[in-house]
This record gives C-alpha cells, sequence and structure tokens, in this order.
C-alpha cells in the first residue's frame, strides 16, 4: 500500500483528468456548522491539501479574512481563483505540506488526512502541532472505517485516531458526524481537538 507514489504529479494528473471523487462540490455540512459557530473572523486558518477550496470560498465569502489554503496541484486551486476571484494570491500555498511554515489558530482537516499513505501519519499528527499556535485547534472530518479498496482514501478507527493523536493534543470531541451527506453517513468522525 505504500509502494503508491503520491507526489505532485501524481495529484496534478488527479485534477487534470478531473478524477476527484471525494469532491462533494461545497464545504460538507459538519464543516459548515462548525464553521458557523466560530465567533471570531480574524481567526488564521489553514486548509492542508485543500483541492477544490469549497471550505476556503465558504470562510472567504462569510468574513473570515485570514485563511490560506496548501495543496501539492497547482491545478486543484483553480476552481478557487474562478469562485472566488478575490482570494488573496499570497494566502494560497502551492507546494508540499510537509514543508510550509507558519503559524495557525486553527486547521481545518477535509479529506487530506485520508490521502496521505498510513506511513505519514504520525508525521502529520507533529507537523499540524508545529503549525498550531500554543493552544491552537485541529478540527474537521475523518473516516470511522477502513476500506476494502486499496487507498487513496485510506481509513481507519476512532480508537486508532484516539491513540495516535492523544500525546499531542486534547481530544475535545470525536463523534461520528450527523449531518455527513448520505454517502458518507455513519462513516464519518467529527472531531476538534486543542493542542498541549
Amino acid at each position: 500500500m505504500d509502494s503508491v507514489k503520491l507526489d505532485q504529479t501524481f495529484w496534478n494528473n488527479t485534477y487534470k483528468t478531473d478524477s476527484t471523487p471525494w469532491d462533494i462540490g461545497h464545504i460538507s455540512p459538519p464543516i459548515k456548522n462548525f464553521v458557523d459557530s466560530l465567533p471570531d473572523r480574524n481567526l488564521s486558518i489553514l486548509i492542508p491539501g485543500g483541492g477544490k477550496s469549497h471550505e476556503a470560498v465558504y470562510l472567504h465569502e462569510n468574513g473570515f479574512s485570514n485563511v490560506h489554503v496548501c495543496d501539492w496541484a497547482a491545478l486543484a486551486f483553480e476552481s478557487l481563483k474562478m469562485k472566488c476571484p478575490n482570494f488573496p494570491e499570497e494566502h494560497i500555498i502551492i507546494g508540499d505540506f510537509f514543508n510550509i511554515e507558519g503559524q495557525y489558530d486553527l486547521i481545518l482537516e477535509q479529506t487530506f488526512f485520508c490521502a496521505l499513505l498510513p506511513s505519514q501519519r504520525a508525521n502529520y499528527v507533529n507537523k499540524v502541532a508545529d503549525l498550531l499556535k500554543e493552544g491552537g485547534m485541529l478540527a474537521g472530518l475523518l473516516f470511522a472505517s477502513h476500506f476494502e479498496t486499496p487507498g487513496p482514501p485510506f481509513g481507519g478507527t476512532k480508537n486508532e485516531y484516539l491513540a495516535l493523536f492523544g500525546k499531542l493534543y486534547d481530544i475535545l470531541v470525536m463523534e461520528t458526524a450527523q449531518n455527513s451527506i448520505l454517502p458518507r453517513m455513519g462513516n464519518e468522525l467529527f472531531f476538534k481537538m486543542k493542542k498541549k
């Protein structure tokens, strides 16, 4: 499974051929509800593996002025630029998530973690902690089961995630999302965790 080369070429080709079945075409309902509950529009927010950036568009349109997106695939951002032409160019990071720098109040997770090889998950946990400000938050969605077909996406279980994240984060919420889109109903965990 870890022999797949999920590099910049792979992801650019994915967008070039429009092979993005995980893209639901809009912000996912659990993340929308979470965003709607945030009182501070000045939060510095990072969305890794942003893809077509539906979350970034929604945040920007709702007054969040400090939203950053990162993706290896420059082609992925064509959708963001078309839907949201006034999104700040300097907030678009084209490159490897593991090489970016900065400090953020919130990192939003939406189909990035599941696109990483499982061997990279511990690195993800550490990198997010490095990028979060003291007391910063990681929130979003994780798949709640393993998949029968080879990934990406790669699934997991709640117990695996609790063990993986528990050392560096206080896990505030990790529960089955009640408002997932129909194909993912019962198979998404909504979570919020705070950097220790």
